[in-house]
Parts: C-alpha cells; sequence; structure tokens
C-alpha cells in the first residue's frame, strides 16, 4: 500500500497543545457555571426564608434554609376553589394532547411531501415555510375567530388544535424524512406494506431523534401555555394558570412564588434531560445527505 493512501486513510488529529486544550476546557467551563447561574438561583431561592429573598445585595445560597416556602404552597393549592387534581388533569390533557396531536400530525402530512410526488407540492411546503415566520402575537386575532367559528371555545380543544397545527413540526420532519433511502421504502412495498405501515413501522423509528425533538419543543411551548384567552371556566385551566396566579400575589406569596418558579422550571428540564441524546443527534445530523 503507498504511502500516500496510508496518509490517506490515516484519520485526522486536531493540532492543538496542552495549553490550548487547557485553555478550551477553561473557557468552556467558565461559559457552562455562566450559563447555569440562573438555573442554580432559582433552585436556592425555593430554600431561602422570606427575609433572604427580599435581602439587598442579594445573596446567591440560602443562610438559613428552609422548606416554609414548600408548605406555603401546598396552603395555598389546597384552600384553591379548584382541587389541585383538577389542575393537573387539565394540563395533562392539554399538554399531552397537543405534543402528540403535533408530532402525528406533523409527520403524517411530511411523509408524502417528503416521499412522494403529486401536483402542488412544492407550493403546499412553500406555505408552510412562509407560516413559521409569522409570530404567534400575529396571528393571535385570525385564531381566535377561526376557534369561535368552530364552536369550540372555552374547551381543551381550543389550546390542542392550534398547537398541533404549528408549521414548524412539519418543516423539521421533512427535511428529515428525506434523508431515508427510497430503496428502503421501494423494498417494502415490494414485500406488501401499505402507505400507512410503510409510515409507521419504517419511517417514524427511522427519525425518532427528530420527532423526540419536536416533542420537546412543542411540550416546552404547551407547558407555558395558560389558556387564559380561550379558556373560561376554572375548571378548565391547567397547573399553569394557578402558579401564575400565585406568582402575581404580591410580596407576602414571594416566598411561594419562589418554589412556583422551581416548579415551572423543572418540569421542561426534566423532559429535556430525558430525551437530550435524542435531541443532541437531531442536531448533529441536520442537513446531512445521503
Amino acid at each position: 500500500m503507498s504511502r500516500k493512501l496510508l496518509r490517506i486513510m490515516k484519520p485526522k488529529t486536531v493540532n492543538r497543545s496542552l495549553a490550548g486544550n487547557l485553555s478550551l476546557f477553561l473557557f468552556l467551563g467558565v461559559c457552562g457555571i455562566f450559563m447555569a447561574m440562573p438555573l442554580v438561583l432559582i433552585i436556592c431561592n425555593a430554600f431561602k426564608p422570606l427575609d433572604e429573598l427580599f435581602r439587598y445585595p442579594p445573596t446567591l445560597f440560602p443562610r438559613n434554609p428552609s422548606l416554609d416556602n414548600f408548605s406555603d404552597l401546598t396552603v395555598l393549592m389546597s384552600n384553591s376553589w379548584v382541587p389541585l387534581t383538577r389542575y393537573i388533569f387539565n394540563t395533562v390533557i392539554i399538554v399531552g394532547g397537543g405534543t402528540a396531536g403535533h408530532v402525528l400530525l406533523a409527520s403524517l402530512a411530511a411523509y408524502p411531501l417528503a416521499k412522494r410526488d403529486f401536483p402542488g407540492k412544492n407550493l403546499l411546503f412553500s406555505i408552510v415555510v412562509l407560516s413559521i415566520m409569522f409570530s404567534y402575537q400575529v396571528t393571535q386575532i385570525p385564531n381566535y375567530l377561526i376557534i369561535s367559528k368552530l364552536g369550540i371555545n372555552n374547551t381543551y380543544l381550543a389550546l390542542i388544535l392550534p398547537a398541533s397545527a404549528y408549521g414548524l413540526g412539519l418543516y423539521l420532519m421533512k427535511q428529515f424524512m428525506e434523508q431515508i433511502p427510497d430503496s428502503l421504502l421501494e423494498s417494502a412495498v415490494l414485500d406488501g406494506a401499505g402507505e400507512f405501515r410503510i409510515y409507521w413501522s419504517i419511517v417514524m423509528p427511522n427519525v425518532k431523534p427528530a420527532w423526540l425533538t419536536l416533542a420537546v419543543l412543542q411540550f416546552q411551548q404547551m407547558w407555558g401555555n395558560t389558556g387564559s384567552m380561550f379558556l373560561r371556566d376554572e375548571e378548565l385551566k391547567p397547573l399553569q394558570f394557578s402558579l401564575q396566579q400565585i406568582i402575581n400575589g404580591g410580596p407576602a406569596r414571594q416566598g411561594a412564588a419562589a418554589v412556583v418558579t422551581l416548579l415551572i422550571a423543572a418540569v421542561p428540564i426534566t423532559f429535556f434531560m430525558l430525551c437530550q441524546s435524542n435531541i443532541i443527534e437531531t442536531m448533529a445530523t441536520s442537513g446531512m445527505k445521503d
């Protein structure tokens, strides 16, 4: 084997000195600490008594850690007109329905756009891409008018349907489905598989990192939705609405508000950590072709 071929086959190494590696790790460590500071502050504030929460200049770590804030939040939630379990049930329906509906609808629509040819295909995809450019505030009034015309205002569907039709998920799923080799789908057709069987048993497992990433993004968006625009009955509102009311309760509730802030941040962060490996794989393989 020639020397030139050996040089080509030799894996590339990073030409960096020990001092360069230490400098890079030091820089990344400082950046990591800086980015983790808000999360550390949220956790520490939940264990601070009221006098430390109002202390100026503020301190990062609590001097006298206490669980009084958690007990205050428990008392406030137990005295609520609507039981806490009802808020949790509403949250599970709204967040779970919106996330699952978005992933399912986006993947079903992305499959023919990525792997099938039909008239108007490029036009439909262009409309989807154009819809991503408009923020939620721009489409808020049209969404409300459509929901009212459909007669589903003040119901769970008023929050689930708009979330299911968001265009970003369709765009993401289409880009990943295009990476699946056409020969794999042709082999499934020769074996007698139908379109839905190909979509469910072949396409979806191969784009698992993409739809898990989409589920995390949609979960975060749905978790922060208070439903105040569409839901009028207190029995239909999610847990996020009740927690926001506690935060807006004034100085006397700042201890419970600190715990509420921790709960609001902890749920999406936990969901993200469970799907972290798939999200990193999505970011690493985005834009790659066969």
